[in-house]
């Protein structure tokens, strides 16, 4: 008996290897076992497969099927809020003056040291909740609001816990190297990172990646590769915040240690670009963050020209509050004018490139994972369209429904 068969869609539109995304009339995709077994014309698929015989159907009937959006970069474990920092922002005030006045990262920082284990795990868990209502099924989160060892193995912990009680597949980045705390510089700070929680980190097989960041009043691009080439050492993959206020290097710092992804790029050059796609590092934009900061966006334009896909993200954090991935395509082709099939694409497959899922995770592909999201759409055009609403109205993890409208 088949687990789950999905039919009737006015399209059913997946990325494959060759296309931004293929897009099938009158669709259908059946699941079993929890992995998609096969795709196509409604006709096809339910005589195969026939609905009735199904564990579970979905009538899909003006709806469009879609892969579940894969989040490649949040920061969604912290304590407390910053949105009066909000309004400070709206008034004129920099990213970097909120920091050297003692708010941005380290004032989270001081909220998430006070947090219990516990108050993390619910407050992560309620997140998830939000991006699993807007379609994210695969999401990565990253530590960094700690600072020290007990604190960083405090959230990858709640991370772990929040993975095995929520439906969405949470993929933990270690980022100790996030802010450097007061009272420290940055090399005796990367000292600690080094010598004290990557050890700790590893020793505990919390992390998948180690992330830095890597900016101008941070963290400079030898600080980072020290940080990134321990984290290698430890079995982390590394992944680096790069050239997000000023160019730094950090593109090149990524493309020369074989990083999985470089993230934010939004002062990237040609070269940068060019670097990044011979290394095969996945770039991923963030276009939440230049929404919310009222920046410039990256350049989508200029790594479609250098034929380097792009995935794309929301950065959730508490300076860039959107657990929307569907958010996230609306700015990609509003603000970075990417066309609909290239923002689900950089949604979906190349977001699961971002944090090395290559089993199909992003498509519905035959043998991929049977995650998916039915919008109440006739068109995956709409989806962007229609923007600032949410369109996603059943999601399906491993061919279960874990969410219905």
């Amino acid at each position: 008996m088949t687990d789950l068969v999905v039919s009737n869609a006015a399209q059913l539109a997946t990325p494959t290897e060759h296309d931004a995304l293929e897009v099938i009339p009158d669709g259908a995709v059946a699941i079993d076992d929890g992995v998609v077994v096969a795709t196509g014309p409604t006709d096809e698929i339910t005589r195969a497969y026939p609905p009735e015989n199904a564990a579970n159907s979905i009538d899909a009937t003006g709806q469009t099927i879609l892969p579940g959006f894969v989040d490649p970069h949040t920061h969604a474990v912290f304590g407390g809020t910053r949105a009066d920092e909000f309004t400070a922002k709206l008034e004129g005030a920099s990213y970097q003056e909120i920091l050297e006045d003692g708010g941005g990262i380290l004032r989270t920082v001081r909220s998430t040291r006070e947090a219990s284990r516990d108050q993390l795990v619910e407050n992560l868990v309620a997140q998830l909740d939000v991006m699993l209502a807007h379609g994210t099924t695969t999401a990565e989160v990253k530590s960094g609001y700690g600072l020290d060892v007990e604190t960083e193995l405090k959230l990858l912990e709640a991370i772990a816990t929040a993975d095995e009680r929520h439906p969405i597949d949470v993929v933990p980045t270690f980022m100790g190297a996030h802010a450097v705390p007061e009272g420290l510089t940055a090399d005796d700070y990367v000292d600690r990172v080094v010598e004290e929680q990557l050890p700790a980190v590893a020793a505990a097989d919390l992390a998948e990646f180690c992330d830095v960041f890597c900016e101008a009043g941070v963290f400079s691009v030898a600080q980072s590769r020290r940080v990134l080439e321990a984290g290698q050492e430890a079995g982390l993959a590394a992944k680096v915040h790069a050239e997000e206020f000023e160019r730094l290097g950090g593109s090149q710092l990524a493309a020369s240690l074989g990083a999985t992804s470089a993230d934010h790029l939004l002062q990237a050059t040609d070269d940068d670009i060019a670097a990044l796609g011979e290394a095969g590092v996945t770039p991923v934009l963030l276009p939440g963050t230049a929404f919310s900061l009222g920046a410039e966006y990256a350049d989508a334009a200029a790594f479609e020209a250098a034929d380097v896909p792009v995935a794309i993200a929301t950065d959730f954090n508490p300076n860039c509050y959107s657990q929307s991935m569907e958010f996230a395509i609306d700015l990609a082709c509003n603000g970075m004018r990417m066309r609909p099939a290239a923002a689900i694409r950089s949604a979906t497959r190349t977001a699961a490139a971002a944090i090395d899922r290559t089993d199909g995770t992003g498509t519905l592909c035959e043998g991929a994972p049977g995650d998916l999201v039915v919008a109440n759409v006739d068109d995956y055009q709409h989806l962007p369209y229609n923007f600032g609403v949410s369109t996603v109205r059943t999601v399906v993890k491993g061919g279960e429904v874990v969410h219905r409208e």
